[in-house]
């Protein structure tokens, strides 16, 4: 066995020896954090604000066109005609509840959506159950039973929804409707094609409604 004292050392190979003995962990064995957490003077974690300008809203608002490819196309060919008809409706969810004569009784106005009342627009007349019925704007509501809706176009436009004016409605359709085996979780309301039109789909919990439109 050798011995040796720092002595004998030159003064490179002690500056090296030094170095050695204090270099830090490589950076590739610490932990990352990814939390988009900090902790503030109390020591406390504090959540970051993903929206400080607005809450997310629980049922937001969307759109459906027929023809179905219409945003498509006006994209791509902005000279593109305009769109039979457009629905625009706030899409809640059903988070476990039993959504048709419970949250919703039977017979009773519902606004076919969330926040505001659902409009429909159409931009041509069209012919539902043999009614024609001129282009323009309307709030579409539904009055749900059992077996079939009640769905009225009605000229109170701009309304939340919640109570209709009913002296203002103008159309009035009664509809079957069809239990679906698997439950749909967000409201849905969606434009099909038909051999003469459309028909307008509304969909939500197990239940599915639909609409003829002729054009």
């Amino acid at each position: 066995m050798y011995f040796f004292s720092m002595k004998c050392l030159p003064l490179t190979a002690l500056l090296f020896l030094f170095l050695s003995c204090n270099e830090q962990e490589p950076k590739a064995n610490k932990p990352v954090i990814t939390n988009a957490s900090h902790k503030s003077d109390s020591g406390l974690a504090k959540k970051e604000i993903t929206n400080p300008y607005a809450p997310t809203d629980l049922s937001p608002v969307d759109i459906a066109y027929f023809p179905v490819d219409y945003p498509v196309k006006k994209m791509t060919a902005p000279a593109t005609k305009m769109p039979v008809a457009r629905v625009i409706y706030s899409r809640p969810h059903r988070q476990g509840r039993t959504i048709f004569g419970s949250l919703l009784p039977y017979g009773e106005p519902w606004r076919l959506g969330a926040n505001e009342a659902t409009e429909i627009e159409f931009f041509q007349p069209v012919i539902i159950q043999n009614k024609r019925v001129p282009k323009g704007r309307y709030v579409l509501y539904s009055i749900p039973q059992q077996d079939e809706w009640t769905l009225v176009l009605n000229s109170n436009v701009f309304s939340w929804g919640l109570k209709q004016d009913t002296q203002k409605d103008l159309f009035r359709f009664k509809i079957p409707v069809q239990r679906t085996p698997t439950t749909i979780e967000y409201f849905t309301m969606v434009f099909e094609p038909t051999d003469s039109g459309a028909t307008l789909l509304m969909a939500w919990d197990d239940v599915v409604a639909r609409l003829p439109l002729s054009f």
